[in-house]
């Protein structure tokens, strides 16, 4: 939609030139009290782009929170050319719980989308969020972290065989894309699906603000900013080095063969070679330790944080880098060491 005309959802409105900051019921609790997402729709005086940024699907990824809080409330958004939807705690339940699943039943809410009013209770959650504040947009911008006791450096994930799709995640500015379809249920899937462009944004480690991630996104989201016209920004980023990781890439999930306590001896964003050792597996009397070794050489886009793990457990997520990529990466880290 373009700004000339009202932001409608069920319940209120918003005009041009207007700001609203309300608590939107999406369900009941057990007692029959509303359950609550706070949402700010900003309607700028000038026409443009309607934009969606969305945080806490999964109730225990807080660095969204953060970055879609700032956007909302710090930002000067006087002369915006445009709409922003910004909805910083989706999973408000689970938020409040602070775990990643709706604490009924365990239902994931990134699985539960577009939603159905009368189906199970968190599609009826998604339905609501959906229909409200997802479907009147143009694209938009879900920001997720890694599940618990894993981080993951900044990147984008998004279909990118959909130009307008891929005209976003490029827009965005980060060193790397996943390039995947995303799965049934998944907001940025199913939104992209109605014709709403989408990416998730991957950042950092849940249960807590990783500041350095936040003001990474922060300027990711200027990028977008300016490449739409929503407001007078420096310009769309460029990183440095991209690089787009698709089904013909080489990237994989490193997973522990052996229970144990892991040294890891990278960082996420490190660049390993093959052969070279990523962490080594220990038990407590340090007797009989088994170093995990790159397969290939690539990208740590996900290494694990908590040190302990039972077989099967994934270590580190390894991407490939094309040739040119590498050589830049490799000048890049031996200048200023491991990105962290």
């Amino acid at each position: 939609m373009s700004t000339d005309a009202t932001f409608t959802y069920n319940g209120g409105k918003v005009e041009p030139g207007e700001r609203q900051n309300l608590r939107y019921g999406i369900s009941e609790t057990y007692l029959g009290d509303p359950i609550r997402i706070p949402v700010t729709i900003i309607n700028g005086e000038a026409d443009g782009p309607t934009v969606f940024l969305s945080a806490a699907a999964h109730g225990d990824e807080l660095n969204g929170i953060e970055v879609v809080r700032e956007i909302a409330h710090e930002w000067d958004l006087s002369d915006l050319a445009g709409a922003l939807v910004c909805l910083p705690v989706m999973n408000v339940p689970g938020f409040l719980a602070q775990q990643r699943y709706l604490p009924i039943y365990d239902r994931d809410l990134n699985r539960s989308f577009p939603g159905d009013e009368e189906s199970t209770s968190a599609k009826r959650m998604a339905a609501r969020i959906f229909d409200n504040f997802i479907a009147p947009c143009d694209f938009g911008l879900d920001f997720h972290t890694s599940t618990r006791g894993r981080t993951n450096m900044l990147h984008v994930r998004a279909d990118m065989s959909d130009d307008e799709v891929a005209r976003l995640a490029k827009a965005f500015g980060s060193n790397v894309i996943i390039d995947t379809e995303g799965s049934d249920g998944i907001l940025r899937t199913e939104a992209t699906r109605i014709g709403i462009p989408t990416v998730t944004i991957e950042m950092g480690e849940a249960h807590r603000f990783q500041r350095g991630l936040i003001d990474d996104a922060l300027a990711g989201v200027a990028s977008v900013f300016t490449e739409y016209g929503l407001g007078p920004e420096p310009g769309v980023r460029w990183p440095g080095w991209r690089t787009v990781i698709g089904d013909d890439s080489e990237k994989t999930w490193i997973r522990a063969d052996a229970g144990g306590i892991v040294d890891m001896h990278h960082e996420r964003g490190s660049l390993v070679h093959e052969g070279e050792r990523i962490c080594t597996l220990t038990n407590p009397f340090k007797d009989d330790n088994v170093s995990v070794t790159a397969p290939f050489t690539g990208l740590l886009v996900g290494v694990l944080e908590n040190p302990v793990v039972y077989p099967g457990n994934p270590l580190c997520h390894l991407v490939e880098l094309e040739d040119d990529v590498q050589q830049v990466v490799e000048r890049e880290q031996s200048d200023h060491g491991d990105s962290g």
